[in-house]
């Protein structure tokens, strides 16, 4: 009897163990979604410090309540715009503009367009780096990052790199990372010298885009073909990789729930948690919409953020429109019990 007990105690234990991995598994679901549905295609999106979201949209930026998803403004002439970055202190906003090497300056109050900045070509992920207080685009064409003055609206310095830059993520301490797309490199860049310090190979990670940190244990995310790779910010040594979804183009982190977000154009969001700095599990894959490749993330609500639209049928590898009219973003957050 006694063995049976411990059978049958173990047998409990792993239904309980099981059940509690299945609860947290789904406990990500999709609460909300806002339709646009004017044509046009869409890469960043952004909340602003305005409690508003900010959605690229071919020709110009959508701005939505981020609560109710009601259209309360455009920012408009933002040809082939790629990314938004604000500077809350100016109560400015920046648009990053692929098609003509630009960036577009507005009023965070208003949405007012006050100035058009040029760049390197075909500027696509844009950020405010606190550490210098300056704005930084990442230009795919050109190779570089464009480096503005904020308060003169001038580009002050131009970092030439060794491959195509995806996206970067400041560590607010003077240090920039940069994915760079067609190196699997991720380049540390010293901001106030605006120098290179290293390039780190992701291998085996492979065309890697996303990039999130966790500032506090130094820890990197780069979603890259079918895996996310956790990188030691400090030394550039591969701690872990997870499996996500294809078609990953942005990670996010939630600093105070830490776990990390993977949207992936096949139609998942994958999240994965950190338990430890050493220690990560994928905890959840949330259905989305084939298309919802690029995040953000609200850490106040902790809620995700994700433009997409119905596409034409075809493979993942296949260059696909989306269907007139079905454009939207998808809000994720954890269900409530």
């Amino acid at each position: 009897m006694p063995c049976l007990r411990s059978y049958l105690s173990s047998v409990f234990l792993l239904i309980l163990l099981n059940s509690a991995v299945r609860a947290q598994t789904h406990s990500f679901q999709l609460i909300q979604t806002f339709r646009i549905g004017s044509p046009g295609g869409w890469d960043y999106i952004a909340t602003g410090p305005d409690n508003k979201l900010y959605v690229s949209h071919g020709t110009h930026v959508v701005i939505l309540d981020k609560k109710k998803g009601d259209s309360v403004g455009v920012i408009p002439n933002t040809p082939g715009v790629h990314g938004i970055a604000f500077c809350e202190a100016l109560g400015k906003g920046y648009t990053s503009n692929g098609r003509t090497n630009s960036v577009s300056v507005f009023e965070i109050r208003t949405g007012r367009v006050l100035n058009q900045i040029p760049t390197g070509q075909n500027p696509d992920a844009i950020l405010f780096e606190p550490f210098t207080r300056t704005i930084v685009t990442c230009n795919g064409r050109s190779h570089d990052l464009s480096v503005i003055d904020p308060a003169t609206e001038q580009v002050i310095a131009t970092i030439f790199l060794d491959g195509k830059p995806e996206t970067a993520v400041s560590d607010e301490a003077g240090r920039l990372f940069v994915n760079i797309e067609d190196k699997n490199e991720i380049t540390v860049v010293d901001m106030v010298h605006k120098s290179i310090l290293a390039n780190w190979s992701l291998a085996p990670g492979d065309g890697p885009t996303g990039l999130a940190i966790d500032r506090k244990n130094k820890r990197l995310f780069a979603g890259c073909d079918k895996w996310l790779m956790v990188m030691d910010a400090g030394t550039g040594n591969i701690l872990a990789k997870l499996p996500i979804a294809d078609g990953c183009d942005g990670v996010v982190f939630d600093s105070r729930l830490k776990d990390i977000f993977a949207s992936c154009g096949e139609g998942l969001l994958t999240v994965v948690h950190e338990s430890s700095p050493s220690s990560f599990q994928v905890i959840a894959n949330v259905p989305t919409r084939r298309s919802a490749r690029t995040l953000a993330i609200d850490e106040k609500e902790h809620r995700i953020f994700l433009p997409a639209a119905e596409m034409e049928k075809g493979g993942m590898g296949e260059k696909l429109r989306s269907l007139p009219g079905t454009f939207e973003v998808l809000v994720v957050a954890k269900r409530k019990h």
